[in-house]
């Protein structure tokens, strides 16, 4: 699919880019492979295919959630990098 000068111009106008004309050559062919590509991606027919976010059957593996008793302050709080009574000391951030 050729696309015009005009074409590439507006997509990187678009894309916050600015493009020389050599790189709005280079890049208007590239992006023409790729819709000539999606369009041949079109044609395939797909009629009783079930749309699928992965082509592998994966599922979330994760441990079982068991209660703990919670850490003590004192440990939580001994890899602060700088505390101030019960509580982490950080920056201000205006």
């Amino acid at each position: 699919m050729k696309l015009s000068r005009k074409e590439v111009e507006h997509v990187a106008m678009l894309a916050r880019l600015a493009l020389t004309g050599e790189e709005i050559d280079r890049f208007g062919a590239q992006l023409g492979s790729i819709l000539a590509y999606a369009k041949k991606i079109n044609s395939i027919n797909t009629d009783g295919v079930e749309p699928t976010y992965h082509v592998l059957p994966i599922k979330n593996v994760w441990r079982k959630d068991e209660r703990r008793p919670p850490l003590a302050q004192d440990d939580i709080l001994g890899n602060a990098p700088r505390r101030e009574g019960n509580y982490f000391r950080v920056p201000r951030i205006l």
